[in-house]
């Protein structure tokens, strides 16, 4: 299984009167999220389903994902949220789903989250040694058997510049 860590796309900078939740994606950060997506076909890649946080901003980035037809299918989890967990989202969600090993997964959320659970996966522990940036792509396989944790592969590690 390949699960691809997308970071959403540039958002308005906070503000003490919008909730953080509601940060919407700038122009500047719709036109890059469109560009990687657009990049991001033209590879040939596809996703079985593109799951993504329920922040407005993540939400928004899945949805230009699926305007490229990048997928036909995705939903939303609170496992991507900020204050999501890994270890709750592999037990909870992708093992409840029982998909086959073949399966492509697009997680688009935040930061440190998605490095954290890149690591997490690779090394079975957060090293801070991973960043990933706005629009930025890391794709990570899963074994066939067992806990993915400490034992998963990073194949792709992609900064956005190198998808626009």
């Amino acid at each position: 299984m390949e699960l691809y860590l997308i970071r959403h796309g540039i958002a308005e900078e906070k503000q003490p009167d919008i909730k953080d939740e509601q940060r919407s994606l700038t122009k500047e950060g719709r036109q890059k999220a469109e560009k990687v997506a657009e990049k991001i076909k033209k590879l040939g890649l596809e996703f079985d389903i593109i799951l993504t946080s329920p922040l407005v901003r993540a939400r928004q980035t899945a949805e230009i994902l699926v305007a490229n037809k990048l997928s036909s299918k995705w939903e939303e989890s609170d496992h991507l949220a900020p204050t999501g967990h890994i270890h709750r989202w592999l037990e909870e969600w992708l093992a409840a789903k029982n998909y086959p090993q073949k399966t492509q997964i697009a997680l688009v959320g935040h930061e440190p989250c998605l490095s954290n659970w890149a690591e997490i996966l690779l090394w079975g522990e957060v090293k801070n040694s991973l960043v990933l940036k706005k629009t930025g792509m890391i794709g990570i396989k899963l074994p066939e058997r067992g806990s993915p944790v400490g034992r998963s592969q990073m194949f792709w590690l992609t900064p956005p510049k190198y998808l626009l």
